[in-house]
């Protein structure tokens, strides 16, 4: 199975090199990697995005992300695997992510449970990280991006 789209050739590669740049800002913020890579799962496996999928469940495991806890991302609400940190950045990505579902978008209690637990430097990351990851998941949605041999690091 073949992509629709090369997104890395010289027409898209542009744009694609500037979404790379805003990912590696948001990895290089106090959001802890673990939270980050909870929060790319969880909008990916939303989403439908098979190839992020693939892709964030092994730079979680590869970074010390366990099996129970990786298995359970789409359960977490019912998991007891996860800090109440990270229940709140989940819960702020399943909102963030079903924005169409929501006539209200993110709500107020959601937002407020997430403040609970991040400071300002680590909310506003988690947003980015939120509309940035939903942005590569559309992407590769739209062009059938094959998943399952991604290797670890394969971005740089």
């Amino acid at each position: 199975m073949d992509a629709r789209l090369n997104l890395f050739a010289p027409g898209t590669a542009k744009a694609l090199k500037h979404f790379t740049s805003a990912g590696k800002a948001l990895e290089d913020s106090t959001l802890s990697t673990a939270t980050q890579e909870l929060v790319k799962l969880r909008a990916s496996q939303i989403n439908g995005c098979g190839f992020c999928t693939d892709m964030h469940t092994k730079e979680a495991a590869h970074a010390g992300e366990s099996s129970v806890r990786l298995n359970l991302v789409a359960a977490w609400r019912e998991a007891t695997v996860f800090t109440d940190a990270e229940r709140a950045a989940l819960e702020l990505t399943e909102q963030g992510t079903r924005i169409a579902d929501a006539a209200g978008g993110v709500t107020d209690e959601a937002w407020a449970n997430a403040a609970k637990h991040y400071d300002e430097e680590q909310l506003g990351a988690l947003v980015s990280l939120i509309a940035l990851i939903n942005a590569f998941n559309r992407l590769n949605v739209i062009v059938q991006q094959p998943a399952g041999d991604y290797q670890i690091g394969q971005f740089g």
